[in-house]
């Protein structure tokens, strides 16, 4: 389970920062940067977790949770398919993580970044290698990133039928990619990615913007 150690030998305002979404064929990347101010809120340590260990309904109670609890501090931030397109999935989820802590109501002293590799921020930044499992701030931010960008998709699953964005989030499940090969690729898909290289830009454009 995450702890607070990193936060609390820190000092300050401490932001954990992490983001979702590197992975589908299709959606944007999605980040959040989550301020615990005067420590871990009663009784919300046992909800937080790294997001991929937890079911989507204790991934919604714990997010919920998360906006009720006093001293709670979130700021969240995306790129767009048309983004990881011109920039690369890695520097577009940097930038998601800087506009998420951008939307903090001020910058933090220190952000912990989950993964090896930090953004550039207006504040000192420290990288946590497997930081969703190990730091209590990037935890959360795990789960605001991973709850914001499902629901994102299913959203986007209601005009853009057929690919089970509302269960696999753009995710390359079996399914996903059989409707890829069955319906074609849609405006939202990431046309750098897997199979999706071997089709046409639906939007009739070059992503990098070549003539």
């Amino acid at each position: 389970m995450p702890d607070f150690r990193l936060e609390a030998a820190a000092g300050g305002r401490v932001a954990g920062v992490d983001e979702a979404g590197r992975g589908p064929l299709a959606g944007p990347v999605l980040a959040a940067a989550v301020v615990f101010r005067a420590g871990v809120p009663r009784g919300l340590g046992p909800l937080i977790d790294d997001s991929k260990t937890l079911s989507r309904a204790a991934r919604e109670t714990a997010f919920a949770r998360l906006l009720r609890a006093k001293g709670v501090e979130i700021g969240v931030g995306a790129a767009s398919v048309a983004e990881i397109g011109v920039l690369n999935i890695l520097v577009a989820s940097l930038l998601a993580m800087r506009r998420a802590v951008r939307r903090l109501p001020s910058p933090p002293d220190l952000a912990l970044i989950d993964g090896p590799i930090t953004p550039e921020l207006p504040c000192p930044t420290r990288p946590v290698v497997g930081g969703d499992a190990r730091c209590f701030s990037i935890a959360a931010a795990s789960i605001v990133a991973k709850v914001l960008r499902d629901r994102a998709m299913a959203r986007l699953a209601l005009r853009f039928p057929g690919y089970g964005w509302e269960a696999n989030a753009g995710y390359p499940t079996p399914g996903h990619q059989e409707a890829i090969l069955r319906l074609g690729p849609t405006r939202h898909h990431r046309m750098g990615f897997g199979l999706l290289r071997g089709f046409a830009d639906p939007t009739g454009s070059d992503p990098m913007g070549a003539p």
